[in-house]
């Protein structure tokens, strides 16, 4: 038995948050950290406040937990737009890796971007009536590329293609 062929894809663009802070970033900023807090426990020692040197440790910790923690889920979140004949599909992946979808139709679909001087702009699909955002991650000039080159998928997409040589 054959499998049905897959549908072919018109445009697909992957969305993700900056991430300005690598793995070795992030072990210079842990051996920073770690420098300035034996610096600060040497002092508390001299001065003979020892007493407060485990609350500095559970301090340092638990703020790089935090911030390990953070790295993790940003390295999870993307924002994937599938565009094929039949549907234009959203799909969100948060920072637990959960997946949220919105599927529109294309030949409905319009990217409209609304700029704002006060922050990066808004930049959503809109289908008979639905509206989604995308791009939520992404600065003003990543949002106005997106959605002039989401407009022209979806105008490629809404003109039929015939490949009849009969017609030539």
């Amino acid at each position: 038995m054959m499998a049905a062929p897959a549908e072919p894809v018109l445009f697909q663009a992957v969305c993700t948050p900056p991430r300005s802070l690598n793995a070795r970033g992030f072990r210079a900023f842990v051996v920073v950290l770690l420098l300035f807090t034996g610096i600060s426990a040497g002092l508390f020692v001299m001065v003979g406040a020892w007493p407060i040197l485990p609350f500095l440790g559970v301090e340092v910790g638990f703020a790089l937990a935090l911030l390990a923690l953070h790295i993790r889920g940003a390295a999870r979140m993307a924002e994937i737009l599938v565009l094929t004949p039949q549907e234009l599909r959203v799909t969100r992946i948060d920072g637990r890796g959960r997946r949220h979808q919105a599927v529109l139709d294309p030949y409905w679909a319009r990217a409209i971007y609304r700029p704002d001087p006060a922050h990066a702009g808004v930049l959503f699909l809109e289908s008979r009536g639905r509206r989604v955002e995308i791009g939520r991650h992404l600065v003003a000039g990543e949002k106005a590329s997106l959605q002039a080159a989401l407009a022209q998928a979806l105008a490629r997409a809404r003109r039929p293609d015939f490949d009849n040589p009969q017609l030539r």
